[in-house]
């Protein structure tokens, strides 16, 4: 039986502004398969001018809205855009997180969370995935269809490769936020099938949850 091997750490560099968290980031994180990079903040850190280092994941420290504000987190993926980009405040309402997510954050993350939550973070959003409350997320996603006047966000943001001609259906009706037993109808399928192609798309894009299929699309759809 073959030895397994361990797993690549993971780049993370952390944009900090309080000492406090740069040791509290560094509490959580140590010895949990991470590659840290820390670099400091200034308050009126002009966006277009900062470093960034080659990571998979950016976190910033929201403690001042001068820094963790839409345009940092554009400046750095315009730097990386493979990069994610993870921020770090008080506490999130749709006034503050709204915006980040529309300039591509995928993880929003409370101090009080840190110690027990953010290697979690990291690695689900590392992975492609999203950390974000789920009622936050929900009011997102609600607004954003909302937004649209088609009442759907175009398949065109993903990548369809791979998806059968049902899963690309599938794929469509999840983006207008169909449920499971809608999408059957629909496509005048039983549910169960539904719920197994539903199943299938959601693994192929590496996301868990079909929130996180149309923020997907939503992000992806703006860098693009």
């Amino acid at each position: 039986m073959g030895q397994a091997h361990p797993k690549k750490p993971i780049p993370v560099c952390l944009f900090w502004v309080h000492p406090f968290v740069r040791s509290e980031f560094e509490r959580a994180l140590g010895g949990n398969g991470f590659q840290l990079e820390t670099c400091r903040l200034e308050p009126k850190t002009d966006a277009r001018r900062i470093s960034v280092p080659l990571a998979a994941v950016y976190v910033l420290d929201g403690a001042s809205q001068r820094v963790a504000s839409e345009a940092l987190v554009a400046s750095i993926l315009v730097r990386n855009p493979e990069g994610r980009v993870l921020v770090l405040a008080e506490g999130f309402d749709e006034p503050s997180a709204f915006p980040l997510l529309r300039v591509g954050v995928k993880g929003l993350v409370a101090y009080s969370e840190v110690a027990e939550r953010l290697p979690l973070a990291l690695r689900e959003v590392a992975e492609g995935g999203f950390w974000v409350p789920r009622a936050l997320l929900s009011r997102f996603i609600d607004a954003t269809l909302a937004q649209s006047s088609s009442r759907s966000l175009p398949a065109a943001g993903l990548n369809p490769s791979g998806l059968t001609r049902r899963e690309q259906e599938v794929l469509n009706d999840l983006l207008e936020n169909f449920s499971n037993k809608e999408i059957a109808k629909r496509l005048r399928i039983s549910e169960r099938t539904a719920k197994f192609h539903v199943s299938n798309v959601l693994a192929k894009y590496g996301v868990r949850r079909r929130a996180d299929l149309i923020l997907l699309s939503y992000t992806e759809q703006k860098s693009g």
